[in-house]
Parts: structure tokens; sequence; C-alpha cells
């Protein structure tokens, strides 16, 4: 007989499609492959580079994620800028100008027009040679809605033809995908190519979606493909899935300007095994992205971001209270948007509307460009909007949003004091509630296309608008009755009492909360993004007002609700399981179902194996001494049993399906003229998890929670009794909340 499994087979030990990975496995073969290289160092010189250059390797492949995802993040940031301008006009000075480069090359402009330039030509310039009156409107708005149907049509055909895993944030599947879950392909290079240019289409077209979400999906690619340059994590599911989270830091570090908020959103809200070793790498792949972004300059004011700001004026103790207001919105926002959207989404995929995924997105634009174009604030980008709302007004701000009276009179220390509102005001406050109205309910329905679409940025403009108004409000309020109890002992006439840039910054991080449900890591985001430290405080009140008012409405944030929408198998790490059943209530068989499918250690055939594994789909099957003891020996794995019987008919002479498999340690001498015995101990686990049938499950759910399990075995006095697998408990899950058990798709 011969163990032709001394040398490794290709394939054994890897995984199928829409299967989870083996955590406890993977961790088990990482430590071996690692103590062998240690064991080497002290053997030769070579063997000793060998083990400093893979102890390096993790570095080295952070260094390359930091560099691809902040390249591909400036690529996006200047595309998208530049194709976005281009719905309302071009510039003749060079096309590859978008409108305010272009007219920062302008000889020919003033500081109060520094937005119009001769160079810069609007589409009826262009065809009918004016700007002026009702026909050159009408032609700038069929163009406008020309260019937003050409560039959605672009995105969803790209993403239908090439990809269809480009659509969509990403999110909600890569959360799926670092709690062991694998979906081949999600994370290859078409999806990281159609991606990267159809979300520059998408954000284009002027649909209410933003790329930062996105962004986390295009740096998790560059990790995925980056990782088959190195051994060590092309071959180990669980060391990919590490590298994936440093990633998704890379991803919002770029997408925001803030490197330690990636850290905390990877840690708080997409990763699920987070040793400190990921931290510290995550850190240093957050950084190089940050910095790679920042040499680009894609905004070409030295920033990250579109919509960086910084806030020089103190906030007071009571504007703690419209500030919880504010808080409280944004949960209400986000229970009410996660609740249409996912009825929508359901809506989608249960009826003929699923079928016709461009028609969709063609019908979203025009609704979108046609309602979008009359309205300043809806016109532009949704990240300008944001900057225009969180800017604090100073003398040379030519918005509308600052049109007081008296504009130009400043108190002593050179700050603009509290000022009644001028016609510009009262104008952008209207257009802000049309704003508010057309991005809630547009947002509801866009999320979720067949189209690379993020949340974080429709969510900051909802709370921004909200903000901005109820800011505006309160410095009038302060303004006509400085003289009331509430202000007059900290807000006197002439003084700068209330930024209204401040309420839209927190309005922003209450709704983004409400829907994501994101603490820390939303927080510091925030404050990375405006650089004001002493602005914590009224963003925690807010970002925790919301979350609890959102929690008291629905439990799920937006993405573990398209994740169960979805049937992904994710075991929530965040929810108490307090149902008193045990194992025996959840394990298969089940009292009256057939018997548990069994192999033995040393009594079945290649046929008879063959036959069991034909006849079920079980992705792996317990291995028993016998029948009737039941003793339990270890678990076999369906794919490595095929792929062991299948490289034995190709090495070993004369396998056939007579031939006896022995999973033992010693096999019995062969009689002669008797076919050759087939040894695939090394491919037993001789280790499985095991149970007693009377563990309560909240035991067993922590133990697939924490170890990552793909399935536990059920014994009753050392005597094999069934098994439960990952589905199972999330099935169980899913009964005990009154859910529908079916609705987990996956293996």
């Amino acid at each position: 007989m011969m163990d032709f499994l001394e040398e490794p087979i290709p394939g054994v030990g890897t995984y199928d499609d829409f299967n989870t990975i083996d955590w406890v496995r993977e961790k088990s073969r990482d430590r071996d492959r690692h103590r062998e290289i240690t064991n080497k160092s002290k053997e030769s010189t070579w063997a000793l580079i060998h083990s400093v250059s893979d102890a390096f390797s993790g570095w080295l492949l952070m260094l390359l994620i930091g560099l691809l995802s902040g390249s591909l993040a400036g690529l996006i940031d200047i595309s998208a800028h530049w194709m976005t301008d281009l719905k309302e006009g071009i510039c003749t000075g060079g096309i590859w100008f978008n409108h305010e480069h272009c007219c920062w090359n302008s000889q020919h402009v003033t500081f109060e027009d520094r937005d119009k330039c001769p160079e810069w030509n609007s589409w009826s310039q262009l065809i009918i040679s004016t700007n002026e009156g009702a026909f050159a409107y009408i032609v700038n708005y069929f163009m406008y809605v020309l260019w937003a149907l050409l560039f959605a049509f672009l995105a969803v055909s790209l993403v239908k033809v090439f990809a269809p895993y480009a659509c969509g944030s990403g999110i909600p599947e890569i959360k799926t995908i670092l709690s062991g879950f694998i979906i081949r392909g999600y994370l290859g290079k078409w999806t990281l190519i159609i991606k990267t240019i159809t979300l520059v289409l998408a954000v284009s077209s002027g649909l209410s979606l933003g790329k930062e979400g996105p962004l986390v999906h295009v740096a998790c690619c560059c990790g995925n493909i980056l990782c088959h340059c190195f051994n060590k994590y092309r071959k180990n599911e669980a060391k990919r899935r590490e590298v994936l989270s440093a990633a998704a830091a890379a991803g919002v570090s770029v997408a925001f300007g803030a490197p330690i908020g990636g850290v905390l959103f990877s840690l708080e809200e997409v990763s699920y095994y987070f040793p400190l070793k990921t931290l510290w790498r995550s850190f240093f792949a957050a950084l190089v992205a940050a910095f790679t972004l920042r040499s680009i300059n894609p905004f070409g004011n030295s920033r990250l971001v579109l919509f960086y700001v910084e806030f020089h004026t103190p906030w007071h103790l009571f504007e703690l209270v419209p500030f919880i207001l504010l808080g409280i919105f944004g949960g209400l926002w986000g229970a009410l948007f996660i609740r249409t959207n996912i009825a929508w989404c359901r809506k989608r995929k249960t009826t003929q509307l699923g079928k016709y995924p461009v028609i969709e997105v063609l019908v979203m634009t025009a609704i979108t460009a046609i309602l979008a174009f009359p309205n300043e604030y809806t016109r532009m980008s949704t990240s300008e909007l944001i900057s225009e709302l969180f800017n604090d007004c100073g003398l040379l701000d030519s918005s509308k949003l600052c049109d007081y009276e008296n504009r130009f009179n400043t108190s002593k220390a050179g700050e603009l004091p509290d000022r009644p509102a001028g016609v510009g005001v009262y104008s952008a406050m209207w257009q802000l509630a049309l704003t508010l109205i057309l991005k809630i309910v547009i947002t509801i329905f866009t999320f979720g296309m067949k189209i690379p679409s993020g949340l974080f940025i429709p969510s900051m403009a909802v709370g921004a608008i909200a903000g901005r108004l109820l800011g505006v409000g309160m410095e009038q309020l302060a303004y006509y009755h400085h003289d009331w109890a509430i202000f007059n002992s900290w807000c006197s006439q002439g003084a700068d009492c209330i930024t209204p840039g401040l309420y839209a910054m927190v309005g922003a991080a209450a709704c983004l909360g409400g829907v994501t449900r994101m603490t820390v890591s939303l927080v510091v985001i925030m404050f990375e993004l405006t650089g004001g430290l002493e602005y914590i405080v009224p963003l925690m009140a807010a970002a925790m007002t919301s979350k609890w008012v959102a929690d008291a409405l629905g439990r799920e944030g937006i993405y573990d609700a398209h994740i169960r929408l979805n049937g992904y198998p994710f075991l929530e790490a965040k929810e108490e399981f307090a149902h008193k059943t045990l194992a025996m209530d959840v394990m298969k068989p089940r009292r009256n179902d057939p018997l548990l499918t069994v192999l033995t250690q040393d009594s079945m055939t290649v046929e008879d194996v063959e036959t069991i594994i034909s006849e079920t789909t079980y992705s792996g099957f317990p291995v028993v001494v016998s029948r009737e003891s039941q003793r339990l020996v270890g678990f076999v794995l369906r794919r490595d049993l095929i792929i062991s019987i299948e490289n034995a008919r190709k090495k070993q002479d004369g396998v056939v399906s007579t031939s006896v498999i022995y999973f033992t340690e010693h096999s019995p001498p062969v009689p002669p003229y008797t076919p050759p015995t087939l040894k695939l101990r090394n491919i037993l686990d001789l280790s499985p998890f095991t149970v007693t049938d009377l563990t309560p499950m909240e035991i067993v759910v922590d133990i697939f929670r924490k170890l990552g399990l793909r399935q536990c075995l059920v014994t009753h006095n050392g005597r094999l009794l069934g098994i439960i697998t990952k589905k199972d408990v999330l099935k169980h899950i899913a009964q005990m909340a009154n859910q529908d058990p079916d609705s987990i798709l996956f293996n």
C-alpha cells in the first residue's frame, strides 16, 4: 500500500465557492508553517534570509495596498470631478480641465465672479452661442439630462456585462467575506477594473449616491489581488482576511482623509477577526494610502476631501439641546431609510423589477436629473453641497447661504457677528428644504441598484441640510432675541454666537450614525474631516443619540439588514443569544430524520464513499470507528475526499472501486490478489470540535462566533449523535426571532 499523501495534493485544504472557511484549521496551518520557517532559519544563512523576508512580507504588502488604493482614489476623485462638470459645459482652454481648474488658469476672471470665465463655456454657449434666455436654459437642461443618462447607461451596462459583483457599496459582502465566507470573483481583477470605471460614471451621473463605500470595496480588491504575490497570504484564507481588514481601513482613509477613522471603522464595522498585529498593519496601510492621495492632491487644496473645513468658534452648553435634536432626527431618518430601502430591495428581488436593471437605473437617473437641474443645490455634486453646507461664512464668500445684511461689519476680533438674514439666505433655505425632501426620497430608491453606490455621502447630505436649516434658525433666533434667558448669559448683541456650519457637521454625523450605527469611528472620522478636537462632545452627543433612537426602532444597521436580505451566512458578534435551547434541539438529524451520514475508519470501499458523495450535498462527513459503536474518530471534508480519490486513481496503480479506504494510522497487511488500499488519514481532521447534546445553545453560538467554526459535532457519552453547522445556527437564531429560517440561502 502506498501513502501517496506524503506529498501535498493541489486543491486539498482549499474551499468551494459559497462555503465557509475553517478558521481553526487555517490558523493551525499558519502556525505550523511559521514554526517550520523558524526552525529552518537556524540551519543556514539562506533560510535566515527567507525567515526575515517572510516576516517583512506583511509590511511590504501593506505598503503596496496603500500605494495602489491611494492612487486609484486620486484617479476616481479627479475623473468624477471633471465628468460632473462636463454635464454643464466644457473648458475651451483645455478639455481636460474641470470648471474650477479652467477658471484658475484664466487671465480674465475677477475674485467676485471667480466661477465665470471666458474659457468655460456652457453647452448653450457652444450650441447656440448664448447663455441668456429661455431657449439657452432648455438647451443646458437637455444636455444635463442627456449626459446623466449616458453616464448611468454606461455604468449599468459595464456592470451587467463584465462584473455583476461591482454593483452596490460592497460593504455587506466584505463583512461577510471577512467573517470567513468565500465569494469567488467578488474581490477579483475584473471587479476592481469595472468598479473603478463605473464608480466614476455613477457619481458623475448625479444620482444620489457616494463613492466612499465603494472605495472600501476597491481597496479590498487591491488587497486581495496583491495577496497573490505572497505565498503566505495566497495559500491561507485566514491570513488573507487579516490583509482585507487592513485594506478596508485604507479604503476609508482615502474616502474621508481619515487614517485613524479608517482603522477604527475596520475594527468597529467590518472586521470579524482583528488581532493586534492587524491593528498596526491597518494603521500603516491607512497612513500610506492617505499620504499617496495627499501627494496626488486631487482637489488642488492640499486636502484629502472636498469638504474639509476648520471652525474656530467655541460652542456653548445650551447648544447641546439642538445637537441632541439633530441626533434624534438622524436616528429617525436612519430607521426610516433602512425599513423603506430594504422593503424596496426585497420588492426588486421578488418581482419582475429585478430583471430589468438597466431600465431601472435609466428611469431613476432621468427622474433625478429632471428634478435636480432647476435647483442649484441638487444640481451640484453631493460632495460640493456638503462642502457648501459645512462652510462657515467669511467676508469673501459669495454663496447665497452667506447673503446676510450688514455682512461687512466685523467685530473687534475680526470675526463676523450674528447678522440678520438677507434675501439670499431666505431663498437658500427654501431651496435647501426642497433639496432635503428630494434627497430623502430619491436615496431610498437609488441605494441597491445595479451600479456602484455608496451611502455615506447621501446620508451626510441629508443630515447636513437639516443641520444647516436648524443652525440658521438658531442664529436668527439668537440675533432677534438675544435678551431671552437662554441667550443672554452667553450671547450678547454683535457677538458671533452660533456657527450654522457646525450644526451641518453635527447633523451629517447624526444621519450617518443613524443609518450605519457607527459611533466611535464616526466621531473620529468627523473630527479628522474638520480638524476640530473641541467639537468632539457635540459629535458624540449626536452620534450616540442617533444610535439610541435608531436602535429603539430597529436593531439592524443598513449593512446588517442587507446581509440578512441577501441571506449571507453572517453570524453577528454584537447580538446576544438569550434563548434557553440545547444543542440537541438544533442538531441534525432530528428525531424522525434519517440517520446521520458517516464514514467508517477501515471498512468502506472507494465505491461506497463515491456513492455517498454523489447522493448527498454535505460539505463534510464524520468518521467513526464502526456504525455499531458510533465512536468518533474525526471529520473529513467533501472537497478533500473528492480531490484525494481522483488523484489516487491517476497516480496510484491498481486503485479501483473495490479498494478499501483507511483513515487509521496503521493499516492491516493486504492479502495477495486484492486491490491496493487507499490511506487517507492525512486529510482527516483528528480534533473536530464536539459538544454534548445537553450543551446550552448560547454556549454553542459563542463557540461558533469566537472560533469561526464551520460545524460542530454533538456527542452523548462519547457516541456521535449529530452535527450542527453554521447554517443550522443561523436558521435557529432566525427561528427564535420569528423570522423565516429559509432566508439563509448559502451553505
